[in-house]
């Protein structure tokens, strides 16, 4: 068995230096080069795996096991997923019953931008997230925003500050499953952790939009919808993301919190209705129709529910679906540090969290009901979108396992960890960093995610807790991603000058990473067995 070497440079320091080479070379590649992400993760891959082989003397034919384990999990544990899932949402749009959807929140908003404000960016854009990700919630929810009245700049940063809080648990629960693929964790102790540091994090951002869209004077009066539009999306989120799992605390949290603010504006409402910038809208026309009929209505809702039972019903702990395994291939190499075995593991589960999406989505069209031409448009947008994502899927992993496999990372950690306790502040930051230059939470996760680990249990950290600040820290960091905004810009006149976007975005970005590390450090000393799965 191949048995890794911790500083093959004998220089700890020059050995961190040339372990970090893929790390910057992607985002080297990614940020200042603007290379395609499925073009840099390829391209990363090749160096990672040649300086695996020259200088950590990773053995080829192992090595290349690894890497192609590593694929087909980001394939068939991720790509699967995110597939279906944006199926699902160009269904929708196609049918027309995204649309309808739309029409009836709007209709339900009031003329109060604070309520407007909860219900589309907070609400609904955590929907979206949780079915898409991918920078659609800004794409979506920001024009309806500006023929609101807010101006498109600010728009584009209520939309991306809204979607911080959804992330971790985006596309499904992406991220959380490729962070428990690259780093052996339990995907439940991961979904429940991060969704306890989540609960503590979803607390700010509705006070930061209200803010946003009405200053000091609108939070005066619109406090109430502040927390409810906070506790209820952390009611739905909370018990989801701890018994059920990563796939759909999102997407209960937006339903719970859509019924909690259409259920408090029926006892209350805003004295005063205010437009953006916090001034007075007079003789505001409350009585929106959205011109729907209930069957139209319950059509727009079906496929949520659809989505939700499905996913309950396959992936919860009842279900045997989740725990079978026709096919387990796994290379193994011998640890420097804990002299153990870390292996390099694909397993071929064919009823996957990603094949509920796929019933799912054979459910939504048997009752929707689209036609061939619709079919076809479906298929072809969807491959459009994603051709390029599914490519990362394969390339990051197959990346991340070689960099765990060879060593890189174990070296990488063992120099990281001599900054002591301090780390705990830098987790989350270079969560922040990953994902605002590479774009993605998932890839940050499987780029992150084993040396975090690795560095936690070096440091003698809850086994949870530093992942877990990773993921947190990519989430915040999401709307100065270049990759994010390029999709969520495509609706606006900022296409192709996202750098402004992500300029005006920028300050509350630090100000969330700040609130997540005083999170993170009340955490780990009042409760640290909430962030162990031991």
């Amino acid at each position: 068995m191949f048995t890794q070497v911790v500083d093959p440079l004998h220089n700890l320091v020059l050995t961190g230096l040339v372990a970090l080479i893929p790390v910057v070379l992607l985002l080297v590649l990614l940020a200042v080069h603007r290379t395609s992400a499925w073009l840099a993760t390829l391209i990363g891959s090749v160096v990672t795996f040649v300086l695996a082989l020259l200088v950590w003397r990773m053995p080829l034919g192992d090595g290349a096991r690894a890497y192609v384990y590593g694929a087909a999990t980001g394939i068939w544990a991720v790509d699967w997923i995110t597939l279906w899932g944006v199926m699902i949402f160009n269904t929708l749009r196609v049918s027309g019953d995204f649309e309808r959807f739309r029409r009836w929140l709007m209709a339900h908003a009031t003329a109060d931008i604070r309520v407007q404000t909860i219900l589309l960016a907070w609400a609904f854009g955590a929907l979206l997230e949780g079915l898409v990700g991918f920078g659609y919630p800004w794409a979506v929810v920001a024009p309806i925003l500006v023929a609101s009245g807010v101006p498109d700049l600010d728009a584009l940063r209520v939309a991306a500050i809204a979607n911080n809080a959804p992330v971790s648990y985006g596309a499904l629960g992406v991220p959380i499953i490729a962070l428990a693929a690259v780093t052996g964790l339990p995907l439940m102790a991961l979904s429940a952790s991060v969704g306890r540091i989540v609960a503590i994090l979803a607390l700010l951002p509705p006070w930061v939009l209200i803010y946003l869209v009405t200053g000091t004077r609108g939070l005066r009066e619109g406090w109430p919808l502040a927390i409810v539009g906070s506790l209820s999306y952390i009611a739905g989120q909370f018990p989801v993301s701890q018994y059920l799992g990563p796939y759909l605390p999102d997407v209960a949290g937006a339903i719970v919190s859509f019924a909690a603010v259409f259920a408090l504006l029926k006892v209350w409402r805003p004295s005063t209705i205010l437009g953006y910038g916090g001034v007075v809208v007079e003789n505001a026309d409350e009585d929106r129709s959205h011109g729907l009929s209930a069957g139209e209505v319950a059509r727009a809702w079906l496929p949520f529910i659809v989505l939700i039972v499905v996913v309950i019903l396959w992936t919860g702990p009842w279900s045997p679906l989740m725990r079978q395994s026709w096919l387990s291939l796994k290379v193994s190499a011998m640890s420097a540090l804990t002299h153990k075995p870390v292996a390099a593991l694909f397993n071929f589960n064919p009823y996957i969290s990603g094949t509920a999406i796929l019933a799912s989505w054979v459910i939504i069209v048997a009752l929707l009901r689209p036609g061939i031409g619709q079919l076809g448009e479906i298929i072809g947008r969807t491959f459009h979108q994603m051709w390029g994502a599914l490519l990362v899927g394969a390339f990051i992993f197959g990346l991340a396992y070689v960099f765990n496999f060879s060593g890189m990372a174990t070296s990488l950690a063992f120099a990281c960890s001599h900054v002591g306790a301090t780390f705990l502040v830098i987790a989350p930051i270079l969560g922040w960093i990953g994902v605002a230059l590479s774009g993605s939470n998932t890839s940050t996760n499987a780029m992150f995610g084993y040396f975090q680990v690795l560095v936690g249990n070096l440091l003698g950290f809850p086994n949870l807790l530093l992942p877990t600040l990773n993921s947190l820290g990519a989430e915040i960091g999401k709307p100065v991603a270049p990759q994010t905004a390029s999709v969520g810009v495509s609706t606006s006149r900022f296409v192709r000058n996202e750098g402004e976007v992500i300029r005006h975005n920028m300050g509350w970005t630090f100000v969330l990473l700040a609130y997540l590390i005083l999170i993170a450090i009340f955490v780990y000393f009042v409760f640290p067995s909430a962030m162990s799965s031991k």
